[in-house]
């Protein structure tokens, strides 16, 4: 008790609770933008951590964490669009109840299921760090190994359906992670003789390219207002009632969603859809569902807020990210100086309990300013995405400069958000890309000490073992459902299996997997290239990741191959609308490069905003001045120069 209340205190210093607002703020901002969701959120609030101390960075990311699930509830509801895809049952019922005239019913209960799944998720995370404290202790390095391949491999194999796709999106993050300096001998990685990249790539960019540069791409490209009609909001009393109906259903959703955010990287995705499933075989009239049925609301929206802050306790007590959000999180743990496992249960504790009282006064607090805004919300619906994309992109650039206050910091940010966007349209799984990266430096760590004090038989291990067993059982799981489904499908359990992918894939042949498939193929194999002039314990991580990548590359590139063999007429050009928009962004890049900040900026957004937002030219360059002279407050404030151009001031790319 005297920890947790010593935590309370150090919370309530003025400046770390502003930190906390701030981050909640953010949260709820992107939580609202159909699509971009925790991870968007997170990544763009990354850079600003550094503005307070450590404790208020932390508490400005778990802030966003806290209310994403809770105001996505806005979007889904008014909207029928998912602020993320663990948000879709919401959007399915609850939009259904506001064409009925029920919205304000609706959000009601969404609000007050989030803060409860919110308030149970951090419950849940109090009593694990006493009760799992002794248990982590007793952990030594190979065990701590084992439960980071354990990490990836679920972040591999149960964020999407395509195992093998999984498992080489985590393989790349591995590698992405061992660009830079090698920890456990005198070697520098994968530099391409550029010294931007002696000191290895920031988790900022990394995150804010594989996630938010795709998604303004598509926000930018759809064009037209979020919503045709407007949507009215008034009186919460029947919510409120109904809520306190269905509190049992709300509550089983949480506790589902917290059972799910034990387990690293199956996420909310997955958690939502078995207590959405939970709540339609508990219903007496199944019919209801789908078309406006308000325990579904119930319980999805008390399972995605438990989970997602229940996702923290194998975060912080085993180094396993339990999604990518955690991921994130994780990694500015580290960039604090903080080490989750041992270390931190026995020399932190004061910081844990900060995080438990974090996200349960932001999910609560939360929850009273979704009620506050959402009649506010549902007047501006009809807003075009292009006015929130010009803001959201000159963000990611500061956030991205800031890393090293190179040009190499933006080519590095619009390159992976190349990929990024091809991840999304060829439906692989981006999560596992960034949980590699942030586990690359621990994995060679635990690998190294592990092979030095143990040798190889560290494999034998009881603890190894055990840990070992969390891939064996899934493995055997998705063969037992793979049976079920071909022999007694399902609508339901259809629903349950597909729901864990944050793209849809299709089933034909495309050119974003085509490509992919070549690259991928390309990566690894000059990766392996590269890897034979590494020193020995040099090559130690990037060979636990180009071994089962070169596999895995030509597999997938023979089966797209084959795929277009069978089905050459159903070959298809995905996504085409959207090839100008990620033009567009390259040319903003290079004329960043060639001209500054400011004067690309300039060109950028007058050109987005008279043809994707349909301003008059006057009104847009007000708009960008106003956005440019922000850009510039930002800069000042974290005490940078923006970006000058090649051509003014001779900038160098390294």
């Amino acid at each position: 008790m005297e920890h947790a209340v010593a935590a309370l205190g150090e919370l309530f210093e003025p400046m770390r609770l502003l930190a906390l607002f701030t981050g909640m703020l953010a949260g709820m901002v992107f939580g609202m933008m159909p699509g971009l969701g925790g991870v968007a959120a997170v990544s763009i609030m990354l850079p600003f951590i550094f503005l307070f101390d450590e404790l208020g960075g932390l508490a400005m990311l778990l802030g966003a964490i806290s209310v994403v699930y809770t105001s996505d509830t806005i979007t889904s509801v008014l909207l029928g669009a998912p602020g993320s895809p663990a948000s879709a049952p919401t959007a399915i019922e609850g939009h259904a109840m506001a064409k009925r005239g029920e919205a304000s019913t609706a959000l009601g209960v969404g609000f007050l299921a989030s803060m409860l799944g919110g308030v149970v998720g951090a419950l849940t995370l109090a009593l694990a760090i006493p009760v799992a404290g002794p248990i982590v202790l007793a952990l030594g390095t190979p065990e701590l190994l084992m439960f980071a391949v354990v990490g990836l491999y679920f972040a591999s194999s149960m964020v999407g359906k395509d195992l093998a796709v999984g498992i080489l999106a985590g393989c790349m993050g591995l590698l992405l992670g061992a660009v830079g300096p090698a920890p456990a001998a005198a070697n520098y990685r994968f530099t391409f003789g550029q010294a931007y990249l002696l000191d290895g790539l920031s988790l900022t960019i990394v995150a804010l390219g594989l996630f938010a540069i795709a998604e303004v791409i598509g926000m930018l490209a759809g064009g037209g207002g979020i919503s045709t009609s407007r949507q009215v909001v008034s009186s919460w009393g029947p919510g409120l009632a109904i809520f306190w109906k269905n509190k049992w259903v709300a509550l089983r959703g949480a506790l589902i969603g917290t059972f799910g955010g034990f387990v690293p990287a199956v996420g909310a995705n997955a958690s939502t859809w078995v207590a959405y499933g939970d709540s339609m075989r508990s219903a007496k009239d199944k019919s209801r569902f789908g078309k406006g049925e308000i325990r579904g609301i119930a319980a999805a929206e008390g399972a995605n807020n438990a989970t997602v802050i229940s996702d923290l306790v194998p975060t912080l007590l085993f180094s396993v990210p339990g999604g990518p959000a955690a991921a994130i999180f994780l990694g500015a743990l580290y960039s604090f100086g903080f080490y989750p496992g041992p270390r931190m249960v026995s020399e932190q504790p004061t910081l844990l309990y900060l995080i438990v009282w974090s996200v349960a006064l932001a999910s609560v607090v939360g929850a009273g300013i979704c009620f506050a805004i959402s009649p506010l919300m549902a007047r501006l619906t009809r807003i075009r995405f292009a006015l929130i994309a010009a803001p959201l992109l000159l963000v990611m650039v500061a956030g991205a400069y800031q890393s090293t206050q190179t040009f190499g910091d933006v080519a590095v940010l619009l390159a992976l958000g190349m990929v990024g966007w091809y991840m999304k349209h060829a439906g692989w799984p981006r999560a596992p890309v960034l949980v590699g990266f942030v586990l690359a430096g621990p994995m060679e760590q635990y690998f190294w000490l592990t092979n030095q004090i143990y040798g190889w038989s560290w494999l034998l291990r009881p603890g190894v073992l055990v840990v070992a067993s969390f891939i064996v059982l899934p493995i055997v799981w998705r063969f037992i459902v793979a049976m079920r489904r071909k022999y007694a499908p399902s609508a339901e359990m259809e629903a349950v299996l597909l729901s864990g992918d944050e793209d849809d894939p299709g089933t034909g042949p495309t050119v974003s997997r085509l490509v992919l498939a070549v690259l991928s193929m390309v990566f690894f194999a000059y990766a392996a290239f590269e890897s034979i002039g590494f020193r020995p314990n040099a090559r130690l991580l990037p060979l636990l990741a180009i071994v089962p990548g070169v596999a895995l590359s030509i597999f997938v590139l023979l089966r797209e191959f084959r795929l277009l063999w069978q089905q050459r007429a159903a070959f298809r050009f995905d996504a085409r609308d959207e090839y100008p928009v990620a033009a567009l962004l390259l040319l903003y890049g290079l004329g960043i490069f060639l001209l500054g900040l400011d004067l690309a900026t300039l060109a950028f957004l007058i050109v987005v905003l008279t043809r994707f937002a349909q301003m008059r030219l006057a009104y847009a360059a007000i708009y960008t001045l106003i956005l440019i002279a922000g850009v510039n407050g930002m800069f000042k404030l974290m005490r940078l120069s923006p970006p000058e151009g090649a051509l003014i001031a001779g900038f160098t790319f390294t």
